[in-house]
């Protein structure tokens, strides 16, 4: 099934001002939003929308009252979304929309919907250096070039969720849908791809007790880690709070920086993800502080040498 990736989480949240201001701060673009809620998009135009949280138009919320009510996939043709309700309507209700999405639970009752992809082709380079032995990049690192620059969120690029059942959740998205085990955390749960993207993962797994059911973040790509850093720096600047970062990653060796959120979860902006394809045999390895990064910095005030940094004697 040539499934690309999400499309959109789709949330129900308790103060729309409060997550509409939090998504424009992050970087995204407001798209038809008022006092209800709205779209807010990266520059493919994949995003986050939001809905009150009594919104009747919202899918049924986890018993565990998650502020995430759906998870949207794109995908990359009507035959894709034909053989998706065909396997689903097998043991579950497929609902059938007027335009032409399908809806369905997850064997853990996540909501989801499946799309033709809305996602907008980019062009834009990535991020480029200077090294020794390498091809000279003429003005890449001048600060006027790269200090100015937008540094908005790209494409969305992963969702994690806590579940009860790592072997069940893991199932169902591989033996039903088509996606790839790319590595493990053995004592937490999987990474996974499904068949229309090479990125190490677009979702994954954290076992967890039943009560904790829901999103424990989501990510957005950005265009390397000089975006990321400068991202992260204003969004820090803007009175959001660090949780994590930034940092890089293990396994998906992809830079990271989360943030806390009003959304129910965290927030994450990444960069430089490992791309696989089906010849790729999956790693393992039980989860641990040394697993999960490959080093980790501290977001600190700006200072300049001179003297003794703030908060230090001689």
């Amino acid at each position: 099934m040539n499934i690309i990736g999400p499309d959109a989480l789709v949330f129900g949240v308790d103060d729309v001002e409060a997550c509409a201001k939090y998504l424009v701060a992050f970087g995204l673009d407001p798209v038809g939003v008022d006092e209800k809620g709205g779209r807010f998009e990266a520059l493919d135009g994949t995003g986050i929308v939001l809905r009150r949280r009594g919104d009747p138009s919202l899918p049924a919320p986890l018993e565990t009252g998650a502020m995430l009510r759906q998870i949207v996939y794109g995908v990359a043709d009507e035959a894709t979304l034909g053989a998706v309700a065909d396997e689903l309507a097998r043991d579950r209700q497929v609902q059938r929309r007027a335009d032409g999405g399908i809806e369905a639970t997850d064997d853990h009752g996540f909501a989801l919907r499946f799309q033709r992809t809305i996602r907008r082709k980019l062009d834009l380079p990535g991020e480029r250096v200077n090294a020794p032995g390498a091809p000279a990049q003429r003005g890449v690192n001048q600060i006027g070039v790269w200090q100015d620059m937008p540094a908005k969120p790209r494409t969305l690029s992963h969702v994690v969720c806590f579940v009860p059942d790592i072997a069940q959740a893991e199932a169902f998205y591989v033996n039903r849908l088509g996606f790839k085990v790319t590595d493990r955390l053995g004592n937490s749960g999987p990474f996974l791809r499904p068949a229309g993207t090479n990125d190490h993962h677009t979702l994954f797994f954290i076992q967890t007790p039943v009560y904790m059911k829901g999103c424990e973040h989501f990510a957005f790509h950005m265009g390397g880690p000089t975006e990321l850093m400068l991202a992260g720096s204003r969004f820090i600047k803007a009175g959001y709070q660090s949780f994590w970062g930034p940092g890089r990653h293990k396994f998906g060796s992809n830079w990271f920086w989360y943030f806390n959120s009003p959304l129910g979860c965290h927030v994450e902006y990444d960069a430089d993800m490992d791309q696989h394809d089906d010849e790729w045999a999956p790693r393992e390895t039980p989860m641990s502080a040394e697993a999960a990064q490959a080093f980790l910095f501290e977001h600190r005030e700006k200072w300049a040498p001179g003297g003794p940094p703030p908060g230090m004697g001689r």
